[in-house]
């Protein structure tokens, strides 16, 4: 079969290789992929910036986003059948206690894989097999976007926690701040929003970018960090009870710590590359954490129940705001035109590269 494979640290080297087709062995499913979104995970790793390729295997197939239909099922396998459509998760457990209670994404040991990441080959291919365990089931009328499903689980999982660990006091947040606007900034708007919160987006886009009319038409507001600085953004709008930083960039997310408001929490999901040294207000920052019952954590990945919950609420900001999710898909690139849809680009929120028709 075909797929995209990267040999793991060395930039650029994204390029078509030819693997065996899997099996539908028993307790597995043969899945043939139809789309893979690209994200900067998939562009870094091409960059050669990480990247761990399969025991035994000298290339690493990459993509991590994809939307799938059952080809065939193996002996044993039970809730699939050829035709389905599926959402895979990303992160194979290891030995864990938190891994054996299916929170692979709060790994103790940090021996997991992650498909198209670290040890295992990723979607970006024409086939891959699966455990039933691994695969969501997605409803056919969200076919056109349920490749979203994945970076919406990460939103999915940052909110859920968030709300959680305000469960230990009386907390009626009514003010949102979502920093970054893309896919990742607009979905956790879109979660945010059917909680009824006021949402203010700030970005470096244009105003009137494709991002801009989205989170308009969600009735977000959003700003250019050109003419709104971060460090501004409590002055400017008082008090702020939730933050997602969705940037990677550390300089923003030291600055917003010191935005977020009484009794808030500010969520971290970027990731920073690299050795870079940044001054921040700390004594500022300590004393506003501790005198504010304030909150800061980090989350990266997702189980499956966060897939599930996005299943949901695909459903319902469809029926709310019909169209929104097609809206960000804003290239699909064929196959054979791969390393276009691993450019990204400035007016991109988010490509997929289509593998086969279905």
């Amino acid at each position: 079969m075909r797929a995209i494979a990267v040999t793991p640290k060395k930039a650029g080297s994204a390029q078509q290789v030819e693997l065996p087709k899997p099996e539908a062995a028993r307790g597995l499913a043969l899945m043939r992929v139809l789309e893979v979104g690209i994200d900067g995970t998939d562009t870094e790793i091409n960059n050669g910036e990480y990247g761990e390729a399969p025991p035994g295997s000298y290339v690493l197939v990459i993509g991590h986003e994809a939307l799938s239909v059952v080809e065939t099922v193996g002996e044993g396998v039970q809730g699939f059948a050829p035709g389905d459509l599926v959402v895979s998760t990303v992160r194979r457990p290891d030995d864990c206690p938190n891994c054996r209670a299916g929170e692979s994404d709060m790994c103790l040991f940090g021996n997991y894989t992650e498909r198209g990441i670290k040890g295992a080959h990723g979607y970006m291919g024409e086939y891959y097999s699966e455990k039933p365990e691994f695969m969501v089931k997605i409803p056919a009328a969200l076919r056109r976007f349920a490749v979203l499903l994945e970076p919406l689980s990460i939103v999915e999982k940052a909110t859920f926690q968030a709300w959680k660990m305000q469960e230990r006091m009386l907390w009626q947040p009514k003010r949102a701040v979502v920093l970054g606007a893309g896919p990742i900034g607009i979905l956790c708007t879109i979660l945010l929003r059917l909680r009824g919160l006021e949402v203010h987006v700030y970005a470096k886009s244009a105003p009137d970018s494709q991002q801009g009319r989205i989170l308009a038409d969600l009735d977000a507001v959003y700003e250019s960090v050109d003419d709104h600085p971060v460090m501004r953004i409590k002055d400017e709008l008082g008090q702020v009870d939730f933050i997602l930083e969705a940037t990677g960039n550390s300089t923003v997310a030291f600055q917003a710590m010191a935005q977020v408001g009484t009794n808030g929490v500010i969520c971290l999901t970027g990731v920073s590359a690299g050795n870079r040294n940044v001054e921040i207000p700390a004594d500022v920052i300590n004393l506003q954490m501790v005198l504010g019952n304030r909150v800061a954590f980090g989350s990266v990945n997702a189980n499956r129940r966060y897939f599930e919950a996005g299943v949901q609420h695909f459903q319902q900001a469809e029926q709310r705001w019909p169209g929104i999710f097609d809206r960000l898909i804003t290239r699909r690139v064929p196959f054979a035109d791969f390393k276009s849809a691993l450019d990204r680009r400035p007016q991109d929120i988010k490509t997929l590269l289509t593998i086969a028709a279905g």
